[in-house]
């Protein structure tokens, strides 16, 4: 599964705080994506000004690998609120009801314990930065910074997936058919529909306008 999830929401105290958090996590993505946008401007201006003034942008090299780790972390509680990671769900799709949310509920901890523990690593690499005062090679730019990023959004994920663990417990429980706060695993046929109903949607938005 790699596609956007269904995501029901509901009046529960889960549904409340998933949805809550979901702002944080779009809020932390929008980020991502201004840095993104804010690189492609300056390979722009590193272009240009080496062509046109022989004048290239003084540690673009270091701006660049300073920036990936919000590019690179910032979104990652947001694609597992949304179902977007890359997965194999052949056996799952499989599955029905209690079984399917027990197999979850297990895999959504095992990411769990491993998030805590890369959370925990890359504070200790933020803090060994910040002690001896690492800095890049060129323009000596703080490393800390970037590397703070990492630990602070695994942390955001590992949040993320307590209130999934809490969602498919709770479903596993009562034996739901469509529990809130989680996404949803859908097979094959319906993700294509959607798709294709949603590019449908835009033909006709395009042709209207």
């Amino acid at each position: 599964m790699s596609a956007k999830a269904t995501i029901l929401t509901d009046d529960s105290l889960l549904s409340r705080i998933d949805q809550m958090f979901f702002r944080l996590e779009s809020a932390l993505t929008l980020v991502g994506g201004v840095i993104i946008l804010a690189l492609v401007f300056l390979a722009v201006t590193n272009v240009l000004g080496r062509w046109i003034f022989s004048l290239p942008v003084d540690g673009y090299i270091d701006w660049v690998e300073q920036s990936m780790a919000l590019m690179a972390f910032l979104g990652l509680s947001f694609t597992q609120r949304q179902g977007g990671h890359i997965r194999m769900d052949i056996l799952i799709g499989q599955l029905r009801g209690r079984y399917l949310w027990f197999v979850e509920a297990l895999s959504t901890l095992v990411m769990l314990i491993l998030s805590l523990l890369l959370t925990y690593g890359t504070y200790l690499h933020f803090l060994r930065a910040w002690t001896i005062g690492d800095t890049s090679l060129d323009i000596n730019l703080p490393t800390w910074p970037a590397k703070l990023v990492v630990p602070i959004a695994m942390s955001v994920l590992s949040l993320r997936l307590i209130a999934q663990l809490w969602g498919y417990v709770r479903a596993f429980v009562r034996n739901d058919e469509e529990p809130v706060a989680v996404p949803l695993v859908e097979d094959a046929a319906t993700v294509a529909a959607r798709e294709a109903e949603s590019v449908s949607r835009d033909l006709i938005n395009r042709e209207e306008k």
